[in-house]
């Protein structure tokens, strides 16, 4: 393969594709009702390798339950959650499964939505609310240009990626989002561009909000 597979910051670092369903409750951030992510790492000798993969269902608050709206687009109903985690358990379960001596990305179609719902959570998953992003939207965009949109159905229909039965389930689009990643990464490597891991995260890469510099102290005279 090309440069960028063969970079050694690339080759150190598990990529995990990441996407949550959610309810998104007036007056609120939207809130998880489930979580998946599958880990990739890439070898030089193997290709792509998955290093391992997690989903669970969240049991929402109060104030944010499962409305029908979410059952029409999801297929979850609230009688699904009556025995699901809350989010300290379910999220506090994830995070112990990101390792502290390995090095993460997150990937995520449209990174911002992923990146908001960990941050408001952080304090149930502070290992995972640290560890940054790559955005699947701008890479495309890079390596695809001149489509429609660059919506996921819009980049599995271009990559002749089956669309899965259970489209908005978290496990099912973690599985199309880690496919469109992978193709991605290819083109890159055909075209040589990013050529490598610090090129990849300029053109793709968001910070998590929780290792951005905080401002509170800007207006103090």
């Amino acid at each position: 393969m090309g440069s960028l597979t063969s970079d050694p910051a690339f080759l150190a670092t598990t990529f995990g594709v990441i996407d949550f369903e959610t309810t998104t409750p007036a007056g609120h951030p939207a809130q998880p009702i489930e979580v998946a992510v599958l880990a990739l790492r890439y070898e030089q000798e193997g290709g792509w390798v998955e290093a391992g993969r997690t989903t669970s269902l969240i049991r929402p608050p109060g104030f944010a339950p499962v409305t029908p709206a979410d059952t029409a687009q999801s297929g979850l109903s609230p009688e699904q959650f009556t025995t699901a985690p809350a989010p300290s358990e379910a999220l506090g379960a994830l995070d112990r499964r990101f390792a502290a001596d390995t090095r993460y990305l997150l990937v995520a179609q449209h990174a911002a939505t992923e990146a908001n719902i960990i941050h408001h959570q952080r304090a149930h998953c502070p290992r995972l609310a640290r560890i940054d992003y790559l955005d699947t939207i701008p890479l495309a965009k890079r390596l695809v240009p001149g489509l429609e949109n660059y919506k996921l159905d819009t980049l599995l229909a271009h990559f002749s990626i089956p669309h899965p039965a259970d489209r908005h389930r978290a496990y099912a689009d973690v599985d199309v989002t880690a496919q469109v990643f992978v193709r991605l990464i290819d083109a890159a490597d055909r075209a040589g561009d990013p050529h490598d891991l610090a090129a990849l995260v300029k053109v793709a890469g968001r910070t998590a909000k929780a290792n951005l510099p905080t401002q509170e102290h800007l207006f103090d005279l």
